[in-house]
């Protein structure tokens, strides 16, 4: 089965083609400008390198975060219209599941972390059971000590938020806090065509007008209109 995968949830972006569980092409980059400026070229790079048109393509993954807003809608988008385009399945996967999925240290407990900005990161936590990965607890968007600070074992923290954070997790966790090497801290698209093979088998997959971003939290814009709300449903003094 031929997957194409993406991944713009982040300040990265990373695209790949697998074919039957084997890594085809892949490319990924980090660039100060919105992923639109290059996503497209890097989706032909890609299909080029691997020697396959859209059209011999099974099907799409995508990451649908948590993540950068314009990043997810971004990436989304695309699949979306790749995949409507020549009426193959697609398969939406979680960006936190992605970077567990690819820590190297399988023994402990894993926790990605994501930058969210605004002094707050995405995480959630992970286990190993044999070959499967397990979700512990659910994906939030809270300060980075708060994120740790019921972690009572070994743990391994990968993602942008571990690698921003790491003084604040270690000076809570101490020993137990272990952090994975830079490279796993990037999403890769081809973890995420690999995340959506066990879908795929089963028929699991997302319906392509229902696919959307998992953002946790709300956006600035909508908190500011929940917020202007607020202040016309306040009573006046005069009221």
């Amino acid at each position: 089965m031929k997957i194409l995968a993406l991944d713009t949830a982040t300040s990265s972006c990373s695209v790949a083609v697998t074919d039957d569980g084997s890594l085809c092409a892949e490319l990924t980059l980090r660039k100060n400008q919105t992923h639109s400026k290059h996503l497209m070229e890097m989706l032909d790079s890609v299909l080029a390198i691997a020697g396959f048109g859209v059209g011999d393509l099974d099907g799409f993954a995508v990451t649908i975060g948590p993540g950068s807003f314009t990043g997810l809608r971004i990436g989304i988008s695309t699949i979306k219209g790749l995949a409507f385009a020549v009426d193959k399945p697609v398969v939406g996967i979680s960006s936190l599941e992605t970077l567990a999925w690819q820590c190297a240290d399988r023994s402990n407990l894993i926790c990605p972390l994501l930058d969210a900005r605004k002094a707050e990161v995405y995480c959630a936590t992970y286990r190993f059971d044999k070959d499967y990965l397990v979700q512990q607890t659910p994906a939030r968007a809270v300060e980075p000590e708060v994120a740790v600070r019921e972690i009572t074992e070994p743990c391994v923290f990968i993602g942008s938020g571990a690698q921003l954070y790491r003084q604040k997790i270690k000076k809570v966790l101490g020993g137990m806090a272990h952090f994975g090497p830079p490279g796993q801290d990037i999403i890769r698209a081809s973890s995420v065509a690999f995340l959506s093979m066990k879908r795929f088998k089963v028929h699991d997959t997302d319906g392509v007008a229902d696919l959307i971003p998992h953002y946790i939290r709300k956006s600035d814009a909508e908190l500011s209109v929940a917020a202007e709300s607020r202040c016309k449903a306040a009573p006046t003094a005069n009221s």
